[in-house]
């Protein structure tokens, strides 16, 4: 989570943008390589492997959020103890994935951004418009295709990749690019988004990600630590746990020092 990262994505941001505004074929281009013209279908969208690959893909990725929200409810439960988890860590992690795999996405762009999908266009049998990824005036009213919310849960992979340790990171970042990259094509190859759809959600995933690593963890004036994270959690959970313990009939301890 270098600057050097920060610029290379930056550069593919602008070149893809340019490129595939300039000449908005080549998406159509690209996705019409899983097209079958004679079953005017899209045929890996019909494999059941396929469809069991893209679940899983899912699953991997919600897996690595799992303990930072366990560790959050145990600790709006028992606010007395510890966190289990790293306080930054859990910040980071659910910070990110809420940002780039949720509000950007479903809550912003995918509902507003009328660019419909591929198996809806009428280069492929559907009955819609084809739009570039710049314009938001398609006919899609709902869940649209720009951009794309499978291949941000997928990209986002690099933020528990930011958190491996210092000799496991590289392979962690090229585990996290592979399997972004993976499920992203089997998104295209399902005729659910064109090229620019997964791939500016990976590319904005990660600038997400690499302003949130800066801010926690790198930028004096922003980061913070474990033990703030944990004070901060404790006061806002102790009163709730303190009446829990009043209605219950125990007596609940004094609070510890923060």
């Amino acid at each position: 989570m270098n600057r050097t990262g920060l610029f290379i994505a930056l550069a593919l941001w602008l070149v893809i943008g340019v490129v595939f505004g300039l000449y908005p074929e080549l998406d159509l281009k690209l996705a019409a390589l899983f097209f079958d013209p004679q079953t005017k279908t899209f045929p890996l969208k019909l494999n059941g492997w396929a469809g069991i690959a893209r679940d899983a893909a899912m699953w991997v990725s919600w897996a690595f959020v799992l303990p930072s929200l366990v560790a959050l409810v145990v600790k709006m439960i028992r606010p007395d103890r510890p966190l289990m988890v790293s306080g930054r860590a859990i910040v980071f992690l659910l910070v990110t994935i809420i940002l780039s795999a949720g509000i950007l996405t479903n809550l912003t762009f995918k509902t507003y951004w009328g660019r419909p999908r591929p198996v809806v266009v009428t280069q492929f049998a559907g009955d819609q418009r084809f739009v570039p990824w710049w314009d938001p005036r398609g006919g899609c009213a709902r869940n649209c295709s720009f951009f794309s919310g499978e291949g941000a849960t997928a990209f986002w992979t690099l933020a528990p990749a930011a958190l491996a340790p210092p000799a496991w990171r590289p392979l962690a970042y090229a585990g996290a690019v592979v399997f972004g990259a993976a499920t992203s094509g089997l998104r295209m190859a399902f005729g659910g988004h064109f090229f620019t759809d997964v791939s500016i959600a990976g590319l904005v995933t990660f600038v997400v990600i690499w302003f949130a690593y800066a801010m926690i963890y790198r930028w004096p004036q922003t980061r913070f630590s474990d033990e703030a994270v944990d004070a901060a959690l404790t006061r806002l959970n102790m009163p709730a746990y303190r009446l829990r313990q009043r209605l219950f009939g125990r007596k609940a301890g004094p609070a510890p020092s923060i």
